[in-house]
């Protein structure tokens, strides 16, 4: 069952349904949508919340709060969270199309060119404030030594309102790192000539910003090279775009937050280095394994698809039925076990998928 209960400081409500208790912090809620008497609220790191419920029983919490907006009936947008209007849809930072109601087009036009500017007539900026934010749009460094390359995924960056620079050799990405502050870097693994596991150290550094690799390389013996490197996350290039894009600002906010540590009782994942430790031992993951752990506690308590997590994984690669996703489970799930045979954190949920189970239940 469902029910909203507001929060003690306002900044967040509290959802209750079948599966618990989910904490939904409004800076975060890009929109809430109905289809079918169920509420989902779309977060920005890409997690969904889920109740059965009527929007109607959401309205008066949301719409209380000046950034939040009814585009639609089935529809309330975080006007914070609106990336671009156009075409009859608002696109979010997270990529995301809500649906503008013909009738309401005008006024939520307004309505957004409104608290744009009233909101940027509040906001001021100190010096010592120059280079540091919280949001967006985000500045990112892409080195990638193919031009193709570099001009397919700058389009997609800037297609979401980043400011993105490019170089296309180590040398030049220095050069351009050495600039200004960056929100992040994105690294092609095979820059011709260079040590780009070294120049991952030296860009760290330099930009004082999350490195991402890039690569068409999908073994798993290249992605360990490049997490011992420094890489926070290694993308391959078959990776469909809305993912790649997920992943970038997924990875830049959390850079920013400093919210590198996630505990589940005696099991925490450290994301910065992406390790995970279990009663206090370091268990040794695979980057597959971490990613499918990673993602199922993301959203701890929720059903997650063989389909869902065979993408968060794989990427663009074709579905090949769950045998991918069923290997990796089953070894992931060993490792949990042997390390601690008296917790159980993940669970087949028969005919729909996996579920994340916290030690409190």
């Amino acid at each position: 069952m469902r029910i909203a209960v507001c929060d003690d400081d306002e900044q967040s409500f509290v959802l209750k349904n079948r599966d618990g208790i989910a904490r939904i912090v409004f800076a975060r809620l890009e929109y809430a949508e109905v289809i079918n008497k169920k509420v989902s609220f779309y977060l920005t790191d890409g997690v969904v919340r889920e109740v059965t419920a009527a929007l109607a029983d959401f309205e008066e919490k949301l719409l209380a709060r000046p950034e939040f907006l009814k585009v639609h009936r089935s529809y309330i947008v975080n006007l914070n969270c609106v990336q671009s209007v156009g075409g009859g849809n608002i696109v979010t930072v997270g990529g995301r199309s809500v649906p503008v109601a013909r009738k309401r087009w005008s006024q939520v036009q307004e309505a957004c060119m409104h608290f744009l500017l009233h909101k940027k007539e509040l906001q001021t900026e100190t010096p010592e404030d120059a280079g540091v934010r919280s949001e967006g749009p985000w500045r990112i460094l892409l080195v990638d030594d193919e031009e193709a390359e570099r001009e397919r995924w700058a389009d997609v960056l800037r297609s979401r309102g980043c400011e993105v620079r490019l170089a296309a050799d180590g040398e030049e990405a220095l050069e351009k790192a050495a600039q200004g502050p960056c929100d992040c870097v994105l690294l092609d693994v095979m820059l011709h000539g260079e040590d780009t596991f070294l120049l991952c150290g030296q860009l760290g550094s330099l930009a004082q910003a999350p490195v991402i690799f890039l690569s068409c390389l999908t073994g798993t013996e290249e992605q360990m090279k490049g997490f011992a490197a420094g890489g926070v996350d290694y993308i391959t290039k078959d990776t469909p775009a809305g993912l790649f894009w997920a992943k970038v600002q997924t990875r830049i906010r959390l850079a920013l937050s400093g919210a590198v540590r996630l505990r589940y009782g005696p099991l925490v994942l450290e994301l910065s280095g992406r390790k995970v430790f279990l009663d206090e031992k370091e268990l040794d993951l695979t980057p597959a394994e971490f990613d499918l752990l990673q993602r199922l506690s993301s959203q701890a308590g929720q059903i997650c698809t063989p389909e869902a997590l065979f993408e968060s994984v794989c990427g663009g690669r074709p579905w090949d039925g769950g045998q991918t996703v069923q290997m990796h489970m089953s070894r992931l799930r060993r490792k949990l076990e042997q390390a601690g045979n008296r917790h159980h954190f993940i669970e087949t949920v028969w005919g729909k998928g996996y579920r994340f189970v916290t030690p409190d239940g």
